[in-house]
């Protein structure tokens, strides 16, 4: 559903390429981190040079974003540029923080406190095995649909409510942002057969996609490295068609844990006005799957 931003896109949909990093913020701050990235890839020289004219920058930064007013106060403006250059210059390999972190914050999934949540597979194609892997700040869904390997948690779970200041009925009005990445060989329109996928994921948990949600994915690989090459011709590497399903699978499969590992990861919240969300009891999870037989008692 369209209901949210990702910037930049117009660009890579016509040429194929990423051509920088990806940030995830709030919604009223889209516009300070776009700035703040374009900065930083100029300063930092992190961009491919035009032939010819290596002097020349411009740039179209992915920048996406859910709503987070529930608990921030978003209209304080308080992401300012320096938090964008923080995230950038300490952006790093290894394990990915989780929950109540970043752009995650401040958000909210199927009413329980939501966030930043990653996952991934090893899929074997042929004589190689590559990763794929998935980024999900998730701030959607309502509490009666959300659903865990086929269990009702949602309605499980009836209690732990949020405590809404002012007091008021929440619909769902949330988004959810997926990024994939993989080092499979695949050309763009494969990454947007594999990005076509992950409503699949977030369906399996309850999500619906309802009319105040934003829900937007990009998927890209880091395989030929070469094909950017502004001057020479490339010979390009990829996967057939035939051989996808693995990938459409990890995804899919990818998705739905990112979510799961977001609620799980995330911490009970006091907001602004003292809103309050609560985390999903891990415990009580655990035990609600054991009573459906998901877990061996």
């Amino acid at each position: 559903n369209g209901n949210g931003e990702m910037t930049g896109t117009t660009w890579i949909e016509e040429s194929g390429f990423l051509e920088g990093p990806i940030l995830i913020t709030n919604t009223h701050s889209v516009g300070v981190v776009r700035d703040a990235v374009i900065e930083w890839q100029y300063k930092n020289k992190y961009f491919n040079p035009l032939v010819n004219e290596p002097d020349i920058f411009w740039a179209l930064p992915v920048v996406a974003e859910t709503y987070d007013g529930d608990l921030n106060d978003i209209n304080g403006f308080h992401i300012k540029k320096e938090d964008a250059f923080s995230a950038l210059n300490n952006s790093k390999a290894g394990k990915v923080s989780e929950g109540n972190v970043g752009g995650g914050t401040g958000m909210i999934c199927h009413l329980f406190k939501g966030g930043i949540g990653t996952s991934s597979r090893r899929i074997k194609i042929g004589d190689t095995t590559y990763t794929l892997g998935v980024l999900v700040q998730a701030n959607y869904g309502d509490r009666r649909s959300l659903t865990i390997v086929g269990v009702p948690v949602g309605k499980e779970i009836s209690d732990l409510m949020p405590v809404w200041n002012p007091l008021r009925e929440r619909e769902d009005r949330g988004s959810i942002i997926v990024i994939v990445a993989t080092d499979a060989p695949l050309l763009p329109h494969q990454l947007k057969r594999l990005a076509r996928r992950v409503p699949i994921g977030i369906g399996k948990l309850g999500g619906y996609a309802s009319n105040g949600s934003g829900d937007i994915f990009i998927a890209f690989s880091t395989a030929n490295p070469g094909a950017a090459n502004r001057e020479l011709s490339q010979t390009i590497t990829m996967i057939p068609n035939d051989q996808m399903s693995q990938l459409f699978e990890a995804t899919v499969q990818a998705t739905e844990e990112s979510i799961i590992n977001a609620l799980i990861a995330a911490e009970t919240m006091v907001g602004v006005n003292g809103t309050i969300i609560y985390e999903l009891p891990e415990t009580r999870l655990i035990e609600i799957l054991k009573k459906y037989n998901r877990i061996l008692k």
